[in-house]
């Protein structure tokens, strides 16, 4: 497998180590399985969960990216269906939250792994 950027490895769920090994056993469209994780790296065998309760944190990420999709979501109601009920507000980014939960408690984990676990990319375990 070619080395991954930091960028493609996070969009693709990769180990922030080796970038080759997947983090999620099951694809995000699985809603049975799409939280369940590998605790190590199939790849470099890192542990995903370097310190008790890290992916605490990714409760916060979480947050914010829903922040930022209600905001998206009401500006664009505002500015394109002229301001409608607030019903319509509430349904349409409740609807479009609850579609996105897979993704976002995914991306939420992947971010804390990259950016606050302490985990750099270590170029000799990619096995490309």
């Amino acid at each position: 497998m070619p080395k991954l950027t930091k960028a493609e490895a996070i969009l693709d769920c990769r180990c922030p180590r080796c970038r080759n090994g997947k983090v999620f056993t099951h694809p995000a469209y699985n809603l049975r399985k799409f939280d369940n994780m590998y605790e190590d790296c199939p790849v470099c065998g890192l542990h995903y969960e370097v310190e008790v309760g890290l992916f605490y944190g990714a409760m916060y990420i979480s947050y914010g990216l829903s922040v930022g999709i209600v905001l998206l979501v009401g500006l664009v109601l505002y500015n394109l269906a002229g301001d409608p009920p607030t019903w319509v507000y509430i349904t349409t980014v409740a609807s479009i939250i609850l579609l996105l939960t897979p993704l976002l408690f995914r991306y939420a984990r992947i971010l804390m792994l990259h950016f606050f676990s302490g985990i750099s990319y270590d170029p000799s375990y990619n096995k490309a």
